[in-house]
């Protein structure tokens, strides 16, 4: 009996095996790869699934682990849709007779400098009843930076630290406008030093004092944003700036009685994520996440309950670390992701996703590419630091057809610029012959 057994299972793995290789090696989709002269010498990997049929197409290293980068974001956007209602939670607070004491939420939105949205505000500066205001960190259990974060990326935009009150995008935006400088938030005016070399912006690593080359100010129009140092004392001292009122600091948890103020449509911030592929909002909404499940605002918390509570079903165990992509340390297969984007379809109507997601030819990232076709056909995620770009979504083709695909590039040490052309030039094909 355990002899059958045994070639019972030998069997099983070598229809499996035989299954895979036809797969990998299935014309037309393995001659586009294998004849790329572009893909070379970087590690491809490929999966594609057919949504009506419910069935796999077309699978290459779809079992193998690649960086994701950006399309770490996906994950970020399931567990939004799996954890968040119809619009963001802005704060946590109580109200005991003259004393407002509030706990942020990781709600990134509080004068964002792309988001239009006052709604925390409103509710803090013409709060009368209280005379004595009380903000508390004491749900804040995460690092300002991700694990696995490149440390020499801190003065750039895409790598604003993380914080349990976000406000102004925790970025300094520095403009200058006919030899004038002009930042927001305005507390930061007086932290401007020139210098006489340099192109750009840079802050003190450990500092928020910001250097300005003098040449910036000889433009007649200059616009950068530089991450501040966060912490609870900076965060203490934009709200008595902003609100012009006296607040003070406590570090205590989340009162059970809290309530919940919310501010903006979740739908607004998951668009500018997606398509704007925005680092901040990532990190931040998952951070939200966990202030919704627990009342933590803890990235591994979260991806810890989103991954045992929903992420089981994934082919591959995924090695998921933060919220936007940044970290290295992200693992993710093109099956796997595949996955997830049908677990994604099955929460949101298709016209709604695709409205959120970049559009080939029209928005966000794709909005450069995907141009020689008579209507948008690629909705999808895109993913790229040095020597990766991924390209993750739906792709609906001429005939009508509904393809979810996962095209995965890693380890080129070319131009990202032709890896790109090269996988819009395969993913158009489908799109005009399947």
């Amino acid at each position: 009996m355990q002899k059958i057994v045994v070639l019972a299972l030998l069997a099983f793995v070598g229809i499996s095996c035989h299954t895979q290789r036809s797969l990998s090696t299935k014309k037309p989709y393995a001659t586009l790869i294998d004849t790329s002269a572009v893909f070379a010498h970087n590690f491809t990997g490929m999966a594609i699934y057919d949504v009506a049929q419910k069935k796999t197409l077309f699978e290459r290293n779809a079992d193998r682990y690649f960086t994701p980068a950006s399309n770490t974001k996906l994950f970020t956007f399931y567990a939004c849709l799996k954890t968040l209602g119809d619009s963001i939670p802005a704060l946590r607070y109580t109200i005991k007779n003259d004393t407002l004491t509030f706990w942020g939420t990781g709600d990134p939105t509080f004068f964002h400098p792309d988001l239009k949205n006052t709604r925390t505000f409103d509710f803090l500066k013409s709060h009368k009843a209280s005379k004595y205001f009380y903000f508390s960190d004491g749900n804040f259990g995460n690092q300002p930076m991700g694990d696995g974060w490149a440390w020499d990326d801190y003065n750039d935009y895409y790598s604003a630290e993380m914080a349990a009150l976000p406000m102004y995008g925790n970025v300094v935006r520095v403009k200058v406008a006919q030899g004038n400088l002009i930042t927001q938030p305005v507390i930061f005016e007086n932290s401007f030093y020139k210098k006489d070399e340099g192109s750009n912006v840079v802050r003190i690593p450990a500092d928020n004092v910001f250097l300005l080359p003098k040449a910036l100010l000889q433009k007649n129009s200059y616009q950068q944003d530089v991450p501040f140092k966060t912490s609870t004392g900076l965060t203490q001292q934009l709200l008595i700036d902003t609100l012009r009122k006296n607040v003070s600091l406590l570090h205590v948890p989340v009162a059970k009685e809290a309530k919940t103020l919310y501010s903006m449509p979740s739908e607004d911030v998951y668009r500018l994520m997606m398509q704007e592929s925005d680092n901040m909002l990532a990190e931040h909404l998952l951070l939200l996440c966990g202030a919704t499940l627990k009342d933590s605002l803890s990235s591994a918390f979260t991806i810890k309950t989103i991954t045992e509570k929903y992420l089981q079903d994934l082919p591959d165990k995924p090695k998921w670390v933060d919220g936007s992509g940044l970290s290295r340390y992200n693992l993710f297969t093109p099956r796997s992701i595949v996955k997830l984007l049908e677990k994604i379809s099955a929460e949101l109507p298709a016209q709604k996703l695709y409205s959120v997601l970049p559009v080939g030819g029209q928005s966000g990232t794709l909005k450069n590419g995907y141009k020689n076709t008579e209507k948008p056909f690629i909705f999808a995620k895109t993913g790229s630091l040095g020597g990766v770009y991924n390209l993750s979504g739906y792709l609906v083709t001429k005939k009508g057809k509904t393809l979810i695909v996962s095209f995965m590039n890693n380890n080129f040490n070319q131009s990202t610029t032709s890896i790109r052309k090269e996988v819009e030039k395969i993913l158009t094909w489908i799109y005009e012959n399947q």
